[in-house]
């Protein structure tokens, strides 16, 4: 009898397998744990793709006498793998009942071999964890077939892009904070041109604002390497995932000692930045004591903020560390446009010192941890005439110290994942040059107001109105309620519910295979 051919190992999408990993840890870790996981293993597969790659080409190229010379890695951003860390011995033991403490050496052993990696990695996280042999081999199955081999696209971007916003999504409101879409950081890159000079995030998540900036670089064909970064995050978990997304991508980057309170626990207090990006966590409440931080030199020149909400806490760190020509894009929720009480009075201060820009109205669902509308604020140290070369470009700067552009994007984007919005790329080119455009010499034959999308205002339309930046109150709206389509309406409204409904299911399923996998069957 003949015997059949061995069928070839299948390849799976990036999707299925990334979702087929966090399912095979249903059970044995929190949900939250799930990305930590699977992420840290993932980083290990593509990490020693990578270096087997390399070892190739330096037998090919020099001999094998030079393969274990650490140089001849570093100089293609690739990280050297000692036997022990590479997946080739992670999958042949894979079943063994110490495979946890091996990928934890792994882990460890390739920190200690590349000083990039320094504290990016977890350390004895697996072995804490107490996964089943069974499982943990199952996962590690799952991983083994994502084909990390892919020259034309940016893989680990495509991982920690989708895996991450989808776990943001997965963990619903006030978790997930450390992801922004990637739209907003793509348009926020775009309005301040982040082309060269040093590039800040005071509450950087994951890394996302970095690598996005960097693209953005690299698209224009700028110099990546004129680009340096700074950036603080408060979350321990978060910051190694940082670290690790940057460290693979070949950005070199200062985030600080170690995680830590940007506000109490600055790790860059005399830092002068030249861009700086930044999602800060939404109405933030005690983030100060009473007593604490009263005098601390960022709110030279202003109101102290107020201990009920971090808002203006995070403006004013923000423009304490601008350089003299420094530009910053960040978003916040709505209500610190109109604030009345201390934030009113920094708010005016803001206005009177010439640093509020643009303020930019964002769609509603275009965060995976909130349905709100937020806002796009854009602060400038120096809105004064000037000519500027920029990446082979000379700009010429009007002066615009009395006047601030109002815009409204709540009618743009597009549908994503059924309940979820995203700006598209021809959506963010009409924002981004009407932008550039109002702040250019000659603005009058390429800029002019558009009734519910912008308006530019005067200082003397903002006094006017008490200081407050709600663009509604400056941009002409038409009255649309009598033109509400119902039946549209209802089938919106009609799908969401469905999906809310579908999730409702498959809760309970799932509430049900946990009981029934402890022995404690629920029947219905």
């Amino acid at each position: 009898m003949v015997k059949a051919a061995a069928k070839p190992k299948k390849e799976t999408t990036m999707e299925e397998a990334l979702w087929k990993s966090a399912d095979k840890l249903r059970g044995s870790v929190e949900p939250a744990e799930y990305k930590h996981v699977v992420l840290s293993l993932f980083f290990l597969k593509f990490a020693s793709d990578k270096f087997e790659s390399q070892r190739k080409t330096i037998i090919k190229k020099y001999g094998e006498r030079f393969v274990d010379i650490v140089a001849f890695y570093a100089k293609d951003n690739v990280f050297f793998l000692p036997e022990e860390s590479r997946w080739s011995y992670i999958m042949e033991n894979a079943k063994q009942d110490d495979i946890a403490l091996k990928i934890d050496t792994a882990l460890c052993t390739i920190e200690k071999a590349n000083p990039a990696l320094k504290g990016a990695l977890p350390d004895n996280y697996y072995s804490r964890l107490h996964i089943d042999t069974a499982k943990l081999a199952s996962l590690l199955d799952e991983i083994n077939r994502i084909n990390t081999d892919d020259k034309e696209n940016d893989i680990i971007g495509r991982v920690y892009e989708y895996f991450l916003g989808k776990f943001a999504l997965a963990e619903g409101k006030g978790k997930g904070e450390f992801y922004t879409p990637k739209c907003i950081v793509n348009l926020i890159a775009e309005m301040i041109e982040p082309y060269d000079g040093i590039l800040y995030d005071p509450c950087c998540g994951s890394g996302g604002m970095f690598v996005q900036s960097i693209k953005f670089v690299e698209a224009h064909s700028g110099n990546k390497k004129r680009v340096s970064i700074y950036g603080q995050e408060y979350t321990n978990t978060t910051f190694k995932l940082a670290k690790m997304n940057l460290a693979i991508r070949g950005i070199s980057a200062n985030l600080g000692e170690m995680a830590a309170n940007t506000f109490t626990n600055d790790q860059h207090k005399d830092l002068k930045a030249d861009y700086i990006m930044a999602n800060p966590p939404f109405n933030q409440k005690e983030w100060r004591a009473a007593d604490e931080l009263k005098h601390d030199p960022r709110w030279q020149g202003y109101e102290v903020p107020p201990t009920s909400n971090a808002n203006y806490g995070w403006i004013l760190n923000i423009v304490s560390k601008l350089s003299q020509n420094g530009v910053a894009g960040f978003l916040l929720a709505n209500g610190a446009l109109s604030d009345d009480g201390t934030e009113l009075k920094i708010r005016e201060q803001l206005i009177r010192n010439s640093l509020v820009e643009a303020i930019i109205t964002l769609p509603r669902n275009l965060f995976y941890t909130t349905d709100i509308s937020v806002t796009l604020w854009i602060l400038n140290k120096n809105k004064k005439a000037r000519t500027v070369e920029q990446n082979g470009q000379v700009k010429h700067y009007r002066d615009r110290e009395k006047e601030i552009l109002f815009m409204d994007l709540r009618q743009m984007g597009s549908p994503y994942e059924k309940r979820y919005i995203e700006l598209t790329e021809e959506d963010r080119a009409k924002v981004t040059a009407t932008y550039h455009n109002w702040q250019q010499v000659g603005y009058k034959e390429t800029y002019r107001d558009i009734p519910e999308f912008c308006y530019s205002a005067s200082f003397d339309d903002v006094e006017k109105r008490g200081f407050t930046l709600v663009p509604s109150r400056y941009i002409k709206f038409a009255n649309r309620d009598e033109n509400i389509d119902f039946d549209t309406k209802m089938k919106t409204l009609q799908g969401e519910l469905k999906d809310l409904l579908i999730q409702e299911k498959q809760s309970k399923a799932d509430l049900l295979a946990v009981f029934k996998e402890l022995g404690y069957e629920i029947k219905l």
